[in-house]
C-alpha cells in the first residue's frame, strides 16, 4: 500500500467518525428540543391554570356599592364558590397529552 492509498483511507475512517458525531450531536439536540417544549407545555399549563384561578377569584370579589339594597344571599356565595372550585379542579386535572 502505497502512501496515497494510505491517506485515503485514513480520510475515509475520518469521515466515518465525522459522521457518527454529528449523527450523535443532531440526537442530543433534539431531546433537548423535545424536553424545552415538555417545559414550555408545563409552563404554559401552570399559567392558564393561574389565570383561571385570578378571573375565578376576581369573580368572586365584592363591588363596593354605596349602600346595598340587600346582603348577598349564601346560596349566591356556595354556588359561586363551587364554580371556581370546578373551574380550577377542571384546569389542573385536564393535562395536555403529550
Amino acid at each position: 500500500m502505497n502512501a496515497l492509498e494510505s491517506r485515503k483511507q485514513l480520510l475515509i475512517a475520518e469521515s466515518e467518525l465525522n459522521r457518527a458525531q454529528l449523527v450523535q450531536e443532531l440526537q442530543t439536540m433534539t431531546g433537548e428540543i423535545h424536553a424545552l417544549a415538555d417545559q414550555a407545555k408545563t409552563v404554559a399549563s401552570f399559567a392558564s391554570a393561574t389565570a383561571t384561578l385570578i378571573a375565578g377569584l376576581a369573580s368572586l370579589r365584592h363591588k363596593k356599592e354605596p349602600e346595598p339594597a340587600e346582603k348577598p344571599s349564601w346560596l349566591k356565595t356556595i354556588v359561586k364558590g363551587a364554580g371556581l372550585v370546578s373551574t380550577v379542579w377542571q384546569t389542573f386535572r385536564a393535562r395536555p397529552k403529550s
